[in-house]
């Protein structure tokens, strides 16, 4: 009897890679590990020069450009899926981004458009993956998203990616309750502090860092490929019970004051 951890014989989309230090990239190696295939996708040309380089430790994925603003990049992500495969498994949304003069301003000072511009990317734009991915699973899938605790409670420096964050996993409930139906699964992956690129925007990372590592009653940080096998279990047979949840992968941190 096949591990009902494998993943042998599925097929998804990773999002967001930007470096080493992206969850997307400990999302996608274990997801080889685990026997999936995958198209593995980054935001940004200036980006190819970090993320090619990482190719082999993902089993040579199809490597695409795609900025989750423009349509018809996100379009063509689906369609190339659809071609090659005819169907998808999972899609790992693993993208943040909001303006810095907003992100390391007071929630009362944000601007419109810093505040549309950091949901749209971070929020919106994985609804509109989940439109496209909807149809590709017609044998049920699941969609996953990353998520911080500044979603729940108000975190020193995280400032306006705490509200969208809180959108996102409230997104991820709805999306659970309207695609359950179709054996299309939903959660958010809560991860504590990991040096990202998103996070190196954030006001004082390191000192959020030391705390939580501090705090945490495991008393150490998390790794992205923490983060990836997480990512494992709640899109392999061993999760098919499990949907609308966050899944926090912090090494305890959040159920601490």
């Amino acid at each position: 009897m096949p591990s009902p951890f494998s993943l042998q014989g599925k097929v998804g989309i990773v999002t967001g890679l930007a470096n080493e230090n992206s969850i997307a990239f400990g999302c996608a190696q274990a997801l080889h590990d685990a026997g999936a295939e995958m198209l593995v996708s980054y935001a940004s040309p200036r980006h190819e020069r970090f993320v090619m380089p990482l190719a082999k430790d993902m089993g040579y994925p199809e490597m695409h450009l795609c900025d989750v603003q423009d349509d018809e990049q996100l379009e063509a992500l689906f369609a190339r899926a659809r071609e090659r495969w005819g169907r998808l498994d999972f899609v790992i949304h693993s993208i943040a981004f909001a303006p810095l003069a907003d992100l390391h301003g007071r929630i009362v000072d944000c601007s419109r458009e810093g505040f549309q511009l950091a949901m749209d990317v971070s929020c919106h734009s994985f609804l509109r993956m989940a439109r496209h991915a909807e149809p590709l699973m017609t044998d049920g899938g699941t969609l996953l998203c990353m998520s911080y605790q500044g979603a729940e409670r108000a975190v020193d420096h995280y400032g306006l990616m705490g509200p969208v964050k809180a959108a996102l996993e409230s997104a991820c409930r709805y999306l659970a309750t309207e695609l359950g139906p179709k054996g299309i699964r939903v959660h958010a992956v809560s991860a504590g502090p990991i040096p990202t690129r998103a996070a190196s925007g954030l006001k004082d990372f390191d000192e959020l860092a030391r705390h939580s590592e501090a705090h945490a009653p495991l008393q150490r940080l998390v790794k992205v490929r923490d983060v990836g096998n997480a990512v494992v279990y709640l899109a392999s047979p061993a999760g098919s019970s499990t949907t609308g949840t966050t899944h926090y992968i912090d090494a305890g941190e959040h159920i601490r004051y």
